[in-house]
């Protein structure tokens, strides 16, 4: 299948950051981090095949989002870059590095795992109910207090998120809702098509000899902690963090945390970013 040209946000300078959203998702949700990041480096954050403004009716494999991001990777004249990836994004940052040894300099995985785990319990009419209403009032009103109170904390998002804080919030509103009204069909269907496979990728994860950075919300229970460490286990010269009290959406919950977190690994890891002389 030929590749799709991606919908794509570059901000900054310097040396390439690929940043890659989870599902459902876009590119603004990686804004997060493409904030900061773009005052030193140059971030790029795409709309995956079937997200965002990328959207497409034609049904595709996981796979091919690979094609999609060599292709751009190219399009934007990238040799080598830092790869971040949040949950199916890490679990796409893995398999560039696999696939493109020579294009990853580093990897840095959030809420994300090369096998991946879940202890999400069954959902109900009323987890459905409150999560419509707490999604609509916070898209109209971001982050008001009576609304995480009366409906998010009984609503689906307590799975997501652990400190109901308006902060997070905001960032549902700004950029999670959005990019799930405009997550196609097909991209859903090929994600869970995969998934039924039994996805396993760890015994390659020997394959990948850059330095890593693996972070993990202690509460996640679409991706698991303990998959996550389990990544972390199998990569070489990895460091890995789990942050108690949050969840699948904790660089939202405690972006400032995970932002220093980011920062010093970094510091610690330069050839991550291209600089071979420190």
């Amino acid at each position: 299948m030929p590749h799709t040209k991606l919908s794509v946000s570059v901000k900054g300078k310097g040396f390439p950051i690929l940043c890659l959203h989870g599902h459902p998702g876009s590119g603004d949700c990686m804004s997060v981090f493409t904030e900061h990041l773009s005052k030193r480096f140059r971030t790029i954050a795409p709309d995956l095949r079937g997200y965002g403004n990328s959207r497409t009716s034609v049904p595709f494999e996981m796979t091919d989002h690979l094609l999609d991001l060599e292709a751009l990777l190219d399009r934007l004249g990238v040799d080598r870059c830092l790869v971040i990836g949040w949950s199916l994004g890490g679990i796409l940052a893995l398999e560039l590095a696999i696939k493109y040894p020579h294009r990853v300099s580093g990897l840095i995985l959030l809420a994300s795992a090369a096998k991946p785990r879940g202890s999400h319990p069954p959902i109900s009419w009323q987890d459905n109910l409150y999560t419509g209403l707490a999604g609509i009032i916070n898209w109209v009103i971001p982050g008001w207090q009576w609304n995480i109170d009366s409906f998010a904390r009984r609503s689906l998002f307590r799975y997501l998120i652990q400190q109901h804080t308006p902060t997070a919030y905001r960032y549902l509103a700004q950029a999670g809702t959005p990019a799930y009204l405009k997550t196609s069909n097909t991209a859903t269907l090929a994600l869970n098509t995969a998934l039924r496979t039994g996805y396993d990728r760890l015994i390659h994860l020997d394959d990948i000899q850059c330095p890593s950075l693996v972070l993990a919300g202690e509460a996640d229970r679409h991706i698991t902690s303990a998959s996550s460490l389990e990544t972390a286990r199998h990569l070489h010269d990895c460091q890995w963090q789990c942050y108690p009290n949050t969840a699948h959406l904790f660089p939202w919950e405690i972006p400032d945390r995970v932002i220093a977190d980011i920062d010093r690994w970094i510091e610690k890891f330069p050839q991550a970013v291209g600089n071979c002389e420190s």
